[in-house]
């Protein structure tokens, strides 16, 4: 019987950075790189075609960011693990990552041993973190690092605005109109409102907001702006 070989999708807008990790892996017998993508629209296009185990994914590309393309990855193929290779360690890109479905976080400092170990991990469908990022979890979970206010005190008052009206079930066509801004005005407070609370959709928005008394039954379909 062949044995199965783990297919790996490497997804980096630096060649460079490609070309090392791909030269790597190669060496180990039960790897084989199946494509190099630049971008998160490539890398969406190639995972649907090849359907790749592993995709190790930076975060920050032209384009789709690592975030949405993590997302889109999960959507298209549920058997594909995301493996995050990234150099930002900030609550801003963790949370948002691990939420959107990716199995591991690790950062570019990491060892090529370690990153190999972090593969077959995966496939096994266990986790891996750095420790600095690993860190940052615990303490999220535990309550720490000295926040004592909600997060929601981090949005500006439009991004609190467009909040309340997530949490009311208003589309971003509808809260354009309603706040008088263009749609792609609305997409960009969507996007900071998710990072800077570490969610990955309007949906969990949506309940974060009722879960912190942003909005009540009282204000449903009222104005609250």
């Amino acid at each position: 019987m062949k044995h199965h070989r783990t297919t790996i999708l490497i997804a980096d807008d630096h060649e460079v950075v490609r070309n090392g990790i791909r030269a790597y892996l190669e060496t180990i017998s039960d790897f084989h790189v199946v494509g190099e993508a630049s971008s998160g629209e490539e890398a969406l296009e190639m995972v649907s075609d090849l359907i790749p185990d592993i995709v190790l994914l930076d975060l920050i590309m032209p384009g789709i960011d690592g975030i949405e393309t993590t997302r889109r990855i999960r959507q298209i193929s549920p058997r594909t693990k995301v493996v995050v290779l990234t150099s930002y360690h900030e609550d801003v890109h963790i949370f948002p990552a691990l939420k959107a479905g990716a199995i591991s976080y690790i950062l570019k400092d990491m060892k090529m041993e370690k990153l190999v170990e972090a593969l077959h991990r995966a496939m096994e469908g266990e986790v891996t973190l750095h420790p600095r990022v690993a860190a940052r979890v615990l303490q999220n979970i535990r309550g720490e690092g000295g926040e004592e206010q909600p997060l929601f005190t981090d949005l500006t008052d439009r991004e609190t605005d467009v909040l309340k009206l997530i949490a009311n079930g208003l589309t971003n066509s509808q809260i354009a109109e309603k706040l008088i801004i263009s749609e792609n005005t609305v997409k960009g407070h969507v996007s900071n409102i998710l990072s800077k609370l570490h969610l990955a959709d309007r949906t969990q928005v949506a309940v974060y907001a009722w879960q912190q008394g942003i909005v009540n039954r009282n204000s449903l379909n009222n104005d609250q702006i």
